[in-house]
């Protein structure tokens, strides 16, 4: 655990990148190692190291540019010198994928939206991580980029979906009694258009689950994620939604249940490792309008798709076959 005052940079995402590659070099950690205590300068840090001064102020350049030190100048006796001091003690990297918690009869997993299986899109679509769009604009190729991954939004236009597979983290022997999967979504229009219904439907285990008609694509007022560098006359937020699965059906938000129940999912953990999560438009929908998903880092809700999982274990009593 780090002690009280220990400087912790956490990173996460695209914006990881600069400095790890930064953190990539003998030398450079080297240097760090220096810094620990005591800000030092360039002269200092070459004869500590058996470098020439370019070599050390090449490498000094590299932390700088990732921010991971400060430089100062002072007055010295030839001119001014470079004072170099260390700004984080330690630095914690969280990789990129599901992240899955377990509560007392609860399994819930966060999945990016960028950690798609498998995605059909037809233009207008696109994606755009925190920072910058992914690709080209309206190429179905960008969603193959490697770093689709990183996404925070993505759009589909009229018909077309996305595919998710979330892992199945029910203990074994568990029944599922109740699950629930939430998300920020909204139409997609060109730029935004409020009025632009979209018919949006959830599968699960290839099993549609609800469709949600959802009023239009957001725009004018900035979301309270989205980033400044995002275009202010495109989408901006969506609404969250949330589908649920019980014994009685499923619903979207507050509606009434239809007939596919939890034991059409077929969600034993003994004999199903992942939950097949497919989201999109339908070809024949009435409102073919597509769809934009967003991630924690966009739009106005701070999360990811969410999946929740309420479970139970059955009385010895019980010989109901799990589902």
């Amino acid at each position: 655990m780090p002690v009280s005052g220990t400087r912790l940079l956490n990173l996460e995402g695209e914006t990881a990148l600069p400095i790890l590659k930064a953190l990539a070099s003998e030398t450079r950690l080297l240097i760090l190692s220096l810094l620990t205590h005591n800000a030092m300068n360039v002269s200092e840090l070459a004869a500590a190291l058996g470098l020439p001064h370019s070599t050390v102020n090449f490498n000094l350049g590299q932390l700088q540019a990732a921010g991971l030190i400060t430089v100062e100048y002072e007055p010295g006796t030839r001119g001014s010198q470079k004072l170099c001091s260390r700004r984080f003690d330690e630095v914690a990297f969280k990789l990129p994928g599901a992240a899955v918690e377990a509560n007392v009869a609860q399994v819930t997993v966060s999945m990016p939206i960028g950690n798609y299986s498998h995605i059909e899109a037809t233009p207008t679509c696109g994606l755009a991580s925190e920072v910058k769009i992914i690709g080209l604009l309206d190429d179905p190729r960008s969603f193959y980029e490697p770093e689709h991954v990183y996404a925070q939004i993505l759009w589909l236009g009229k018909a077309g979906y996305v595919e998710y597979m979330f892992p199945n983290n029910l203990p074994y022997g568990s029944r599922v009694t109740r699950l629930e999967l939430s998300m920020e979504v909204c139409s997609e229009a060109p730029q935004y258009n409020h009025d632009w219904p979209s018919d949006i439907t959830v599968w699960i285990n290839d099993h549609e689950i609800g469709t949600y008609t959802s009023p239009g694509d957001f725009g004018g007022d900035r979301g309270r994620l989205t980033p400044e560098w995002w275009v202010q006359d495109q989408t901006m937020s969506g609404q969250l939604k949330r589908w649920t699965v019980t014994e009685a059906g499923s619903r979207v938000d507050g509606s009434e249940p239809t007939g596919v129940g939890l034991d059409m999912l077929q969600l034993n953990p003994s004999t199903r490792s992942h939950i097949k999560v497919r989201i999109g438009v339908k070809p024949d929908a009435v409102n073919r309008r597509g769809l934009n998903l967003f991630g924690r880092k966009f739009g106005n809700y701070e999360q990811d798709l969410v999946m929740r999982m309420d479970y139970a274990f059955p009385r010895p009593e019980d010989s109901t076959e799990l589902k």
